[in-house]
């Protein structure tokens, strides 16, 4: 597996400068995103001395970009929204495509009109269904066109909230360019040990082999999301499953503040190396 971050995990809005970091961090590969040079995650246009720029900087530093993040809500109430985020991932794509960035992160969604990362009620419904099909055929689409993976991951607040609908959703739209991202700490909030190793285990069992990135963060005992390492996560367990499945991919990190970085690198390849 090779050691990743999130790119936005630090400060700047000059890739070179946010790449260099990354490295100096002790990661080898990085989840890009467009905030990290001075844009909206999601921007109307991406100018070719800024696809060069990122370029440059993952050549200058030897720091790999394994994803991009793409992230709009996909079964957001206001249709027009979901039209916005397709056209943008578009653009998106047309830059990942020259900087040979594989996969496109996305976020399934929630009809929470404010916050895609809110859970709401009807996210159980039939019709958030049927609008999150319609959008990840788009997806997928735009995805197939410019030679590229969509990744998904089950999140407890999102109308995916758990693996055995990540496999509905694999099984329904039957698409090579459709590929999961596996978070353990997203697939529960307090759980005891045996059943959150259930969770982990059941999750890899149905996803594999469509994992594409795995990624690390913790939760508290209470819940809360926590920095890898910090929480309750068994992170034994979950790594195990991975080599299980022969995963190599990615191994990302996130939610985590900068300083903490070369603490978490450290952990993690001790862990992989346990």
């Amino acid at each position: 597996m090779q050691l990743g971050i999130f790119a936005k995990t630090f400060p700047g809005t000059d890739p070179r400068q946010v790449l260099q970091q990354v490295k100096d961090a002790g990661f080898a590969t990085t989840q890009f995103n467009m905030a990290c040079c001075g844009l909206p995650s999601l921007p109307d246009r991406i100018d070719a001395a800024t696809v060069a720029a990122i370029a440059e900087a993952s050549r200058s530093t030897g720091v790999a970009l394994c994803a991009m993040s793409a992230t709009f809500n996909m079964i957001h109430p206001n249709p027009q929204v979901r039209l916005d985020g397709l056209r943008r991932l578009r653009v998106l794509a047309d830059a990942s495509r020259q900087l040979a960035i594989p996969l496109l992160t996305l976020c399934t969604g929630t009809r929470d009109p404010d916050d895609q990362w809110r859970h709401h009620p009807d996210n159980a419904l039939p019709a958030a269904w049927t609008d999150l099909l319609d959008s990840m055929r788009a997806a997928v689409a735009v995805a197939d066109e410019f030679g590229l993976t969509v990744g998904i991951e089950p999140e407890l607040a999102n109308v995916v909230d758990s693996a055995p609908k990540a496999r509905r959703l694999l099984d329904e739209l039957r698409s090579q360019h459709l590929a999961i991202v596996l978070d353990p700490a997203n697939l529960f909030e307090t759980a005891p040990l045996p059943e959150q190793h259930r969770l982990v285990d059941q999750a890899i069992e149905l996803l594999a082999p469509a994992i594409a990135m795995a990624h690390a963060k913790d939760r508290t005992p209470d819940g809360a999301f926590a920095t890898a390492g910090t929480g309750v996560l068994d992170y034994d367990h979950y790594l195990a499953g991975l080599r299980r499945i022969r995963f190599d991919g990615p191994l990302v990190t996130h939610g985590l503040a900068a300083h903490e970085a070369p603490a978490v690198a450290a952990f993690l390849q001790a862990r992989l190396a346990a």
